[in-house]
C-alpha cells in the first residue's frame, strides 16, 4: 500500500477501554430492570463487539427467550441499557495501561479518531468519562445498522471527515470486524492482541499489537507498511 499513513482510526470496547465489566454491569442493569437474570463479566466479554443490539440478542439467545419473547423486549432492553450506560459512563471501564499515553504521544503528529460499533452518543460519554475524548478529532459510532463494522462505512465517513482516501488511515481494533472493514475500505490495519477478540489467522494482511506502545514502535520503524 503506498498512500502515506496520515491519520489513525481505533476502535473502542477491546482497543481503547476495557469495558467488558461497565457492559455487563449495564446489560445486567437491563436484564434486571425486565425481570430477567443477568451473566457474568466472562460470558457478555465474549459478546462484545458488535454494538449493543447485537449484545441484547445474544443475552436473549442465552436466555433461551429469542424468538419467543415479546416484540417490544429487545427494544426495551437497548433502552435501558443505553440510559444504564450513559447514567454511569465513569463505570464502562478504564483505559488500557499505556492507552493515554499512546493517544497523547500519537496526536502530536496525527489526527486520531474512534471507529466503534457502540452508537454515536454513548462512545462519546465513555471516551469522556475515560479521560481520552480530548485526543480525538472525531468519534465515528454506529448509529444505524448499516454502519456497523464489518461495513466500510464508518472507516469512509472517518477518512471524509478528515479529507483523506481511506487508504491513508490505519485502523487499529482488537476484533474481526475491525479488520474485516479495514480490509473493505482499502486502508491498514493493527490487531489489538491486549483486547476481547481472537488473533486474526496468518493470512491477514495486520499487524500484530501485543501492548499500546508497540504502535509507536511500528509506526518509528523507517520501513513502509505494506
Amino acid at each position: 500500500m503506498s498512500e502515506r499513513l496520515r491519520a489513525i482510526a481505533f476502535d473502542l470496547d477491546g482497543t481503547l477501554v476495557d469495558s467488558a465489566a461497565g457492559v455487563a454491569l449495564a446489560l445486567n442493569d437491563a436484564l434486571a430492570r425486565a425481570g430477567l437474570p443477568g451473566f457474568d463479566v466472562a460470558a457478555v466479554r465474549g459478546w462484545i463487539g458488535d454494538g449493543p443490539d447485537a449484545l441484547v440478542h445474544r443475552a436473549l439467545r442465552a436466555s433461551a427467550l429469542d424468538g419467543v419473547s415479546p416484540a417490544t423486549l429487545a427494544w426495551r432492553l437497548r433502552r435501558d441499557f443505553d440510559a444504564a450506560t450513559l447514567r454511569a459512563a465513569a463505570a464502562q471501564g478504564s483505559p488500557y495501561p499505556g492507552v493515554a499515553a499512546l493517544l497523547r504521544a500519537l496526536s502530536q503528529a496525527h489526527p486520531l479518531v474512534v471507529v466503534t460499533n457502540k452508537p454515536t452518543p454513548l462512545a462519546r460519554a465513555v471516551l469522556d468519562a475515560a479521560g481520552l475524548l480530548g485526543h480525538l478529532s472525531a468519534v465515528h459510532g454506529a448509529d444505524t445498522p448499516a454502519e456497523r463494522k464489518p461495513s466500510p462505512r464508518l472507516i469512509e465517513q472517518a477518512a471524509q471527515g478528515l479529507d483523506l482516501p481511506p487508504a491513508a488511515l490505519l485502523m487499529v481494533g482488537d476484533g474481526p470486524a475491525d479488520l474485516q472493514a479495514a480490509c473493505a475500505a482499502g486502508c491498514r490495519a493493527a490487531w489489538a492482541g491486549w483486547g476481547y477478540g481472537p488473533a486474526p489467522g496468518p493470512a491477514a494482511d495486520a499487524w500484530r499489537l501485543d501492548a499500546p506502545q508497540d504502535l509507536l514502535a511500528r509506526l518509528q520503524q523507517p520501513a513502509p507498511m505494506t
